[in-house]
């Protein structure tokens, strides 16, 4: 039987960030279902326009950017679900579209993808309502689905765990030297472990962990004469200022790199000259950022209280630390960095993560969910 289904994001094109990556990679996925099953398939977002579309993850004629012209997104896709069997939102921040389509088709099918942060609070009336009315809510870590069902009692009948998969895009290495161009741009040496952090550095959200890492380095440096540590990522002001401070305070300025922002297709050699990639945030959904490092063969510290959990599989892909103890991640950062990174552990990492976070798993168990819906 055919089906129309219809992907409905705030952007998903015109900028990078872990939710845009998921749509993206959903996106695709849902385009390659409906092309194998001769079902319609739609992807419109508010924020992006029709140009920025990334042609590689859907043809044209399945994509409409309403370039923050909120009214008009809000009409007409409202009424042009009428026709849809099944509506997806990609943020919660959509609930007054997806409460609108199934006031007006009570028929259509309403899923809500729960990231993170979004849903780890009280919500206002009409997410409630929502929350409340959808059919499906699909959680990208196990740690969201446990606090949708303690923080809104949602139905655990409609909530369903949907790991993230990697961006089927994203170029991988095929050998894991460490690019020249980007050990001379920061001068680096290979003699020297090297640690990264990639993650938005906002003075709204001093919860990503960076802090410790820096903390950390000052111990860190007597222990590892030459370390470096890569922290990249846009930082507005107010957090530069923050972030500058406290590496002076810490004594490291010989140790820390401010990079900010990197382009999407550098990330990967980014990932090639580092020795560990660490993040030990508080309130990650998921954390693309760590199966990205991962399929790039290097190791990852994480947090041990967020959906971080499921990227690392439960500590068979990482490390899981206590972000509250920095004792425990200078302790975790040595053990490490103690160990040689090989080769073959390199080609490990990146086999075991591909094996669990590849598109085509995603796209099983997605199509597996339209079949059954």
């Amino acid at each position: 039987m055919s089906k129309n289904i219809t992907l409905f994001s705030l952007q998903t094109f015109s900028t990078t960030g872990g939710i845009q990556k998921m749509t993206r990679t959903m996106a695709h996925s849902l385009n390659a279902i409906c092309n194998q099953n001769n079902w319609d398939f739609k992807l419109a977002t508010l924020y992006d326009e029709d140009s920025d579309l990334m042609p590689q993850y859907l043809p044209a004629q399945n994509f409409k950017g309403f370039g923050k012209q909120r009214i008009l997104f809000i009409i007409k896709t409202v009424f042009a679900a009428k026709k849809d069997d099944i509506v997806i939102l990609s943020h919660i921040n959509l609930a007054l579209v997806g409460m609108l389509i199934k006031l007006r088709s009570p028929k259509t099918k309403i899923w809500l993808i729960a990231h993170g942060i979004e849903v780890w609070r009280p919500l206002s009336a009409h997410k409630k309502y929502l929350l409340n009315q959808c059919d499906k809510v699909i959680c990208v870590s196990n740690f969201t689905k446990a606090k949708m069902q303690t923080l809104h009692q949602t139905d655990p009948n409609k909530c369903v765990v949907l790991n993230n998969a990697l961006d089927p895009f994203m170029k991988l290495p095929d050998n894991f030297e460490k690019p020249a161009y980007l050990m001379e741009r920061y001068d680096l040496t290979s003699a020297a472990p090297i640690i990264f952090t990639l993650t938005r550095l906002a003075s709204t959200e001093l919860y990503k962990g960076h802090d410790i890492v820096i903390k950390a380095l000052s111990a860190l440096k007597h222990k590892f004469p030459g370390i470096k540590y890569i922290l990249a990522g846009k930082y507005d002001e107010l957090e530069g200022i923050r972030v500058k401070q406290l590496i002076e305070e810490n004594g490291v300025t010989e140790q820390v790199i401010l990079t900010g922002f990197i382009k999407e297709e550098e990330l990967p050699d980014h990932f090639l000259t580092a020795d560990l990639f660490v993040l030990p945030s508080k309130k990650e959904g998921f954390g693309i950022v760590f199966i990205e490092a991962l399929a790039c063969g290097l190791p990852v510290i994480c947090g041990n209280a967020d959906g971080s959990i499921d990227a690392i599989r439960n500590g068979e892909l990482g490390t899981a630390i206590n972000t509250d103890d920095e004792q425990e991640l200078e302790d975790c950062i040595t053990n490490h960095l103690a160990q040689p990174l090989t080769l073959e552990k390199r080609k490990h990492l990146k086999d075991t993560c591909l094996r669990y976070f590849n598109e085509q798993n995603y796209i099983d168990s997605l199509q597996q969910m339209l079949i059954n819906d």
